[in-house]
């Protein structure tokens, strides 16, 4: 019998637990696998003879790279998109999707890579992540990039690690100025990571109650709310959809966007087309800032 601890959702059996966060499992292994190669696919002809640069090291510490999409005449707003995959999966080469549709909207594209679990804890993941905000701020300019207008997306664990970004408490540290995130889109992401010390992601990730609350974002200060577009996927996990609409209203934001017809996979490919909620969504917070 699993021993509970007080957090939404923990009076659920850790099988009931499982089928509100086993995304990969909910979309069955030929779905899955056709999300992916369709993530390598459209990031493949997004970025094919873009302008950038690509491979950049932004962390002497873990010599972790990042690539540059999309810059043009001039410094560019910047959107820093955080790949998924349970912090245990993918890469930036599968991530920059978006890259094509925001060039031609004058917007650049800024990829992380981030050193997988269990290579890194999930501390050092974040620290990479907000390393890698600190480089766009120091170096962008160099790059065509908008250090004044950063504003920071992923989906799933890239949710989270936004989230991660969007608190307060850490920018002081890396010499930045508080606002430095200007705004956020996180997409189905996790924000309450106590629920994972129950599911299976935990054997690769390791959290305990303490470590989980300490890195949940909704359970973080953030004397400043920056701008942001809280979304999930209407076919998403039940975990997700919950947990997507908690921060929501957490952060004051308002109810989230929820894209009809779309998985937890599927929902950011939709960035690959200018015309759609989620692509108008991200355009509209972007020249806000």
């Amino acid at each position: 019998m699993a021993v509970h601890s007080g957090f939404p959702g923990d009076e659920l059996t850790d099988e009931e637990l499982d089928v509100a966060y086993n995304v990969r499992r909910k979309a069955g292994p030929e779905l899955f696998d056709r999300h992916m190669e369709r993530y390598r696919a459209e990031s493949g002809k997004a970025v094919a003879g873009l302008p950038g640069t690509p491979g950049v090291v932004y962390d002497e510490a873990s010599g972790e790279r990042l690539d540059v999409w999309g810059t043009g005449d001039g410094p560019r707003p910047v959107f820093l998109f955080v790949h998924g995959g349970y912090w245990m999966a993918l890469s930036r080469h599968e991530s920059a999707f978006m890259a094509r549709m925001l060039h031609e909207q004058g917007i650049a594209t800024v990829v992380p890579d981030y050193t997988l679990a269990p290579r890194a804890t999930l501390e050092e993941i974040v620290r990479q992540v907000r390393a890698a905000v600190a480089w766009v701020h120091r170096h962008g300019r160099d790059h065509g990039l908008d250090p004044d207008r950063i504003v920071v997306g992923g989906s799933s664990a890239g949710g989270h690690l936004t989230g991660m970004t969007m608190v307060g408490g850490w920018q002081a540290e890396l010499g930045l100025p508080a606002d430095a995130v200007k705004a956020a889109m996180p997409v189905s992401g996790l924000f309450d990571l106590r629920p994972i010390t129950r599911v299976y992601v935990n054997r690769t990730v390791g959290l305990d109650l303490d470590r989980a609350a300490a890195l949940s974002p909704l359970l973080l200060p953030a004397e400043r709310r920056c701008p942001a577009v809280v979304a999930v996927a209407e076919h998403d996990g039940a975990g997700f959809l919950e947990q997507t609409r908690r921060f929501g209203d957490h952060w004051g934001g308002g109810a989230p966007l929820v894209v009809p017809g779309r998985d937890h996979f599927d929902v950011v490919l939709d960035w690959t087309d200018p015309g759609t909620a989620m692509s108008r969504a991200l355009l509209d917070l972007i020249r806000s800032v």
